[in-house]
């Protein structure tokens, strides 16, 4: 999937991989991608909290060698 931006938060425990996604998300045009890579367990269920909360889409997830991979959809 292709991604207008990456944001890096591994090694960060919460809340940073939602307030770097946050602040990322905020640059971006409605209907662009952001792919957040990040090692925190507990960022499976703060994602999924968080895009409802806010209402932009959550596409997928998918973990890959202990790396949380999820791709929001800016509405």
């Amino acid at each position: 999937m292709q991604a207008d931006v990456i944001v890096d938060t591994k090694g960060m425990a919460c809340p940073m991989p939602i307030v770097k996604a946050k602040k990322a998300l905020d640059g971006l045009q409605t209907g662009q991608i952001m792919e957040v890579l990040s090692t925190d367990k507990g960022s499976i269920n703060d994602f999924q909290a968080w895009v409802k909360q806010t209402k932009h889409e959550l596409i997928k997830h998918e973990e890959e060698n202990g790396v949380f991979k999820f791709y929001v959809k800016k509405q």
